[in-house]
């Protein structure tokens, strides 16, 4: 198609494995779901919890991104690398995949986020159903890098999805999932019948019949994610979560918070393009954060992690965790 030859080759790869395996790693659906295999979920599929790519792949996502990055080093260019693993893929031969089945490192840590998520949820007395190997992507990245056509065929596919196994309200983890959920698809598909709530949301109207208190005294810094903050307007949401935790001190840059917030270098396919750039802006952003004393970064996106966690770990620091804003919520509610 005219309009794909204009994207850029580590787009395209990512773009093949929304359309070809209905996920932005190419994993298969049974890897992404086995973060779920010991939770009991509703049979009941009004109330869904969509776990999202990013989350679900983590780990593969990590592993991927580290290639790119030694790639970009290397004498053999990340453009160069990303057209062979297409023109591999089309004969049959999948490097990536058996890059990430040697170098994952995979384990219940990964999946942490989405599993406190869900124990959170059933603590405020929300037991959400889940879709798991069936459950669609929902192909924002798609839209977000112009090959729009290909959204608005992919969001139908999802939408008719979704609405065959009876779903009405959907709790999102991944911001842009969430966005594309919530704005996207309903003008491509023409309907908007199916709600759609951050988890964050749900978490903050529920704040008053909480009692929230950390393990110890604490001082945590958060990072808004910029689909969270930016295309969401999610941005007191979190805050008021932590400012309702007993133990949790919030520091934060002076200006840099909010819409303002500095962007981590991550997301809509950045670091698989320029991952030079994408790795300077996690190191600049991680910088600002630390600077604040706190002991803990926060945030509430799986790509804001895995680029925070790349920041300090260029800068050497490992006295300071990144953790998801669902996992300290579990931790507070001892769940």
């Amino acid at each position: 198609m005219a309009n794909k030859k204009l994207v850029p080759p580590g787009l395209t790869y990512l773009a093949d494995n929304i359309t070809g395996r209905d996920n932005i790693l190419g994993a298969t659906k049974k890897e992404g779901a086995k973060w779920a295999k010991d939770i009991a979920f509703s049979e009941n599929n009004d109330t869904i919890f969509f776990a999202g790519c990013g989350y679900q792949y983590s780990s593969e996502l990590d592993t991927l991104m580290s290639l790119i990055r030694t790639i970009d080093k290397s004498p053999i260019s990340t453009e160069m690398t990303m057209r062979l693993a297409g023109l591999q893929r089309k004969l049959g031969f999948d490097a990536g995949s058996i890059y990430r089945k040697v170098m994952t490192r995979g384990g219940e840590a990964d999946a942490l986020p989405l599993i406190s998520a869900v124990k959170v949820l059933e603590k405020i007395g929300i037991k959400p159903g889940y879709l798991g190997e069936e459950e669609p992507c929902c192909g924002g990245l798609l839209y977000y890098i112009g090959m729009h056509k290909e959204f608005t065929e992919h969001a139908k596919s999802a939408y008719t999805r979704l609405k065959s196994k009876g779903v009405k309200k959907i709790i999102g983890i991944v911001p842009s999932c969430t966005f594309t959920l919530r704005n996207l698809l309903p003008d491509a598909v023409g309907e908007n019948d199916i709600e759609v709530k951050h988890f964050c949301e749900v978490v903050a109207d529920n704040i008053s019949s909480l009692k929230l208190r950390f393990p110890e005294k604490v001082k945590v810094t958060y990072h808004d994610p910029c689909q969270l903050a930016r295309s969401l307007g999610l941005i007191d949401e979190p805050r008021r979560i932590l400012g309702a935790i007993e133990n949790v001190e919030l520091v934060e840059p002076e200006w840099t918070k909010g819409e303002f917030a500095t962007c981590c270098g991550g997301g809509g396919g950045f670091e698989a393009v320029f991952p030079e750039l994408s790795n300077i802006l996690a190191v600049n952003r991680a910088k600002e954060l630390i600077e604040t004393g706190a002991e803990i970064i926060i945030t509430h996106c799986p790509g804001c992690i895995m680029q925070l966690e790349s920041g300090l770990k260029e800068m050497k620091v490992d006295n300071i965790k990144v953790l998801d804003l669902a996992q300290v919520v579990a931790m507070a509610m001892e769940v």
